[in-house]
């Protein structure tokens, strides 16, 4: 039981993932790519129709048929498609729509185009004015058919009406802000040829190019009405369109249209048939490629294109150019914030703030220059500029702050380390003013070539504050502790000379330092007092020329340089004066008594 129940289950799961995939076989047939919501207000995408296109490799253009139900428009299609109605788009002979969404057929025709091999899509749209739907939805498929097709078919019965042309006032829109830019530049999105298709039962009058130049013409305003401004302000704008648009009459193909599915060519109106071809022949001449950012798209890249049109559309509750256009330019200010940022990354923070400055500056136009060529629109680009900006002084603001923040460590290791070497130079051995101004100038130094950032300021006065400090403090020891010191040191020659090397001299030297220091002292009450003598000065820098110099740092030196003229001296008291009676040209301590041949006295 339990393993004819996992069999089961495999089974499920096994079909379950080859029906998943499962591609299409024919793609002789129609497919939605499009598709409304229950509520039928807004769009969604439907996988059958984006596999039959994403499958295309070469350039795609798409021929999309709008305008009122009922109008014919599947028809047309499978006319202009040389398909019959039952192999073709449906064609429903009821007073509904029968189309909903947008359709598309699976097998696009192959042209040449400007030497370009192109596979040409021809889609099926929901007629306008339907029962039972929103003027909301009404415009999201008009304006996606707007966007995606390379040619517009706008199909009316009989006549252009007003509605027809407030309903172009998307399109127009769409125009001035996507192909309004300078004639010979790349345009960002390249517009569809519109074209005016008018079928009615009689051909004879106006021709269909006086119809529209007609409709488009101005409405008298004598009484200012607002309402009549803007539907002439879009008349006006239309002109936009002027060079992407044409005009074309097709006669009914024959009084029974109900019937129409089920006849051949033979038993249609020959002038129909006649302009039929004409018709096809037509569309060939003026479809191109889409071209979007500068290239044309391929079945991927299309797919891809309608996704972020949906997105947009999709937005808010009504369609706008200013939606679609933030939503184009989503990928380019992410780019360009990339772009932005790969700038900024190769910093070597910290570094001066007119520097940082600097950098983003120029970062920020290369990143603005680049949205400038790329972006979509351009009123309503002004969002995604300022966006952008947003963005950029976000990103940029956090640099600012990590560079203060490695600014401080630098700087905050720089002033440990001078403040570590300045407690060091107040504890030497021998005191040296000369080794303490030296140190206290390579601090400075060091500090103020590797100290950079915002913080170096601040760190600076510190700086300041704790140099000065320590410099007062030495000097304010340093004549006591060389007073003390060279006491000691008079005391030890004295004993060096006396009882060492015996060299009378040296004792001498050592007593008269040594009796010049105490009775100074004594002399005058006070050690501070000696500090403004001349012989003060001159043994000072004796001292300090002996004790520190670029050669020898008597500091570092003095208990090896005391040990090994110890051990010197010590072999020279041992065993040198026994070895080598060498004659001093200086005095020295005779330490035997008269010679043993000296007559002895009573």
């Amino acid at each position: 039981m339990d393993i004819s129940h996992w069999v089961f289950v495999f089974l499920v799961l096994l079909l379950f993932l080859a029906s998943g995939s499962f591609s299409i076989d024919n793609f002789h047939q129609p497919f939605p790519i499009v598709e409304p919501d229950p509520g039928h207000t807004k769009l969604r995408l439907s996988r059958e129709g984006l596999e039959a296109i994403s499958r295309i490799n070469t350039p795609i253009a798409a021929v999309a048929v709008i305008g009122p139900y009922r109008s014919g428009k599947s028809f047309l299609l499978n006319q202009l498609l040389s398909l019959s109605c039952y192999e073709g788009f449906g064609v429903g002979h009821m007073r509904d729509t029968k189309t909903k969404g947008i359709w598309v057929w699976g097998t696009p025709l192959e042209l040449d185009i400007d030497g370009v091999r192109t596979s040409v899509f021809y889609l099926d749209t929901e007629g306008f004015e339907s029962v039972g739907k929103s003027n909301v939805y009404d415009d999201r498929i008009f304006a996606l058919a707007t966007v995606m097709s390379s040619v517009l078919v706008y199909n009316l019965p009989e006549t252009v009406r007003e509605a027809d042309i407030s309903r172009l006032s998307f399109a127009v829109e769409l125009a001035e802000e996507f192909y309004g830019r300078v004639k010979g530049q790349d345009v960002a999105f390249e517009p569809a040829k519109l074209l005016w298709l008018i079928q009615r039962d009689f051909l004879e009058g106006k021709t269909v190019k006086e119809m529209v130049d007609e409709a488009l013409r101005h409405v008298p305003n004598t009484g200012g009405d607002k309402n009549i401004d803007q539907v002439n302000q879009i008349r006006d704008s239309l002109a936009v369109m002027g060079d992407n648009s044409t005009a074309f009459s097709l006669p009914q193909p024959h009084l029974m249209r109900t019937k129409l599915c089920d006849l051949k060519d033979d038993d249609l109106d020959p002038m129909y048939v006649k302009k039929r071809e004409q018709l096809k022949e037509l569309v060939a001449s003026i479809i191109r490629p889409k071209i979007v950012q500068g290239r044309s798209l391929n079945g991927k890249e299309f797919v891809s294109f309608l996704e972020k049109i949906l997105e947009a559309l999709n937005k808010g509750e009504i369609p706008s150019t200013g939606s679609l256009v933030e939503v184009f330019n989503k990928g380019i200010v992410e780019r360009c914030l990339k772009l932005y940022n790969e700038r900024m990354g190769k910093l070597r923070l910290p570094m001066p703030e007119q520097s940082l400055q600097d950098a983003h500056d120029r970062s920020r136009e290369e990143a603005m220059k680049a949205f400038d060529e790329l972006h979509f629109g351009r009123r309503h680009a002004k969002s995604s500029f300022e966006q952008l900006d947003e963005d950029i002084k976000e990103v940029n603001k956090n640099i600012i702050m990590a560079n203060e923040y490695h600014s401080a460590r630098l700087c905050e290791a720089l002033y440990t380390q001078c403040e570590d070497n300045m407690d060091q130079l107040q504890v030497l051995r021998l005191p040296s003013m000369a080794k303490f101004s030296a140190g206290f100038l390579q601090c400075n130094r060091s500090f103020e070539q590797e100290c950079i950032g915002p913080s170096k300021a601040n760190y600076k006065q510190r700086m300041v504050k704790m140099m000065g400090k320590s410099r007062s403090l030495f000097i304010k020891e340093y004549n006591q502790r060389l007073f003390n010191w060279l006491v000691t040191f008079s005391l030890i020659m004295v004993m060096v000379g006396r009882f060492i090397i015996k060299f009378i001299l040296i004792e001498m030297a050592a007593w008269v330092l040594f009796i010049f220091l105490e009775t100074y002292t004594r002399m005058f009450w006070s050690s501070e007092s000696l500090y403004y003598n001349p012989v003060w000065h001159f043994i000072v820098s004796t001292w300090e020329t002996i004790v520190y110099n670029p050669i020898l740092d008597l500091d570092r030196w003095a208990i090896p340089i005391g040990c090994t003229v110890a051990l010197w001296m010590l072999y020279w008291r041992c065993y040198g004066r026994r070895k080598h009676k060498s004659r001093w040209l200086l005095p020295m301590y005779n330490s035997h008594k008269s010679g043993s041949n000296r007559p002895r006295s009573d």
